[in-house]
């Protein structure tokens, strides 16, 4: 079966390498090309010269497919956001999140739309691709019975899709289906593993959004390595292959008594197990 390059998102690591300095970003990223990954997403630039990120990457044999970048700051200088990682040589600049005021059924939903048609024509102007990375919340129903993000694609043109299968899951949608689905449109799908019991509501606390504690909290939720949790591999890596991905790539929010990097090292084990 055809196989794709595999990636990880470095917000994955971010406790090893915020204000670790240069040499250890440079470690860090040796061990993953030593781990057999392909190719790295950015998160951040870690105070780091963008000249100094796309040296690095090179010199170890990385790519930097992709860069998730704060909507607020593409927001305020779009231009100065694609400058930036063309430098690094990303191909693919990522929407990582909607704050609360911006999400479907708000006020703001029909701003942040323009703002992505606005962003995405600056990126393709730059030779740019803007992609938009999901959670659960985009899976409301709106009025004509769709998914809020179904909307969002249909919206904006200009936006291609980054599916993260974790949370197309715990949507309660299929996510091989949902990446076969956008066939064309989906170059980059991110792999995520977890463990859900019960019903948990303060998912997003995990991942570093503040949001109201909700009491109905009955539940457990984790993110694991992929392949240490609930995922289903097999039909989510063959419908990347069938729906043209260029890339998947491995994210994991948290890791718990298990240090970020060994969680990374067995994603990309359990990967080579598959055939990946």
């Amino acid at each position: 079966m055809k196989t794709l390059p595999v990636g990880i998102q470095l917000y994955s690591l971010r406790d090893i390498l915020e204000g670790r300095g240069k040499e250890n970003f440079k470690e860090v990223m040796q061990q993953l090309r030593d781990f057999g990954y392909d190719g790295v997403e950015l998160a951040d630039d870690f105070g780091f010269e963008p000249e100094f990120i796309r040296d690095t990457l090179a010199e170890v044999g990385l790519v930097p497919m992709s860069a998730h970048v704060p909507l607020v700051d593409m927001m305020a200088d779009a231009q100065k956001v694609a400058d930036e990682y063309k430098t690094i040589g990303c191909k693919y600049i990522v929407v990582p999140y909607l704050p609360e005021e911006y999400r479907h059924l708000t006020p703001g939903y029909e701003t942040v739309i323009a703002q992505m048609q606005r962003i995405g024509d600056v990126m393709k102007a730059n030779g740019l691709q803007l992609l938009y990375h999901n959670h659960d919340f985009e899976f409301v129903k709106l009025e004509d019975g769709s998914y809020g993000f179904d909307d969002i694609y249909k919206r904006v043109p200009q936006l291609a899709a980054e599916p993260d299968t974790c949370w197309i899951k715990v949507a309660g949608e299929n996510p091989a289906a949902y990446v076969e689905k956008y066939s064309g449109r989906a170059p980059v799908v991110h792999l995520k593993d977890f463990i859900k019991e019960g019903n948990p509501k303060n998912l997003y606390k995990l991942i570093g959004i503040e949001t109201e504690e909700v009491e109905e909290d009955t539940g457990m939720f984790e993110f694991r390595a992929v392949g240490f949790g609930q995922q289903i591999w097999q039909p989510i890596l063959e419908a990347s292959v069938k729906a043209g991905a260029e890339w998947v790539v491995v994210e994991q929010d948290e890791h718990y008594n298990v240090p970020a990097i060994e969680c990374a090292r067995r994603s990309r084990e359990y990967l080579k197990i598959l055939g990946w």
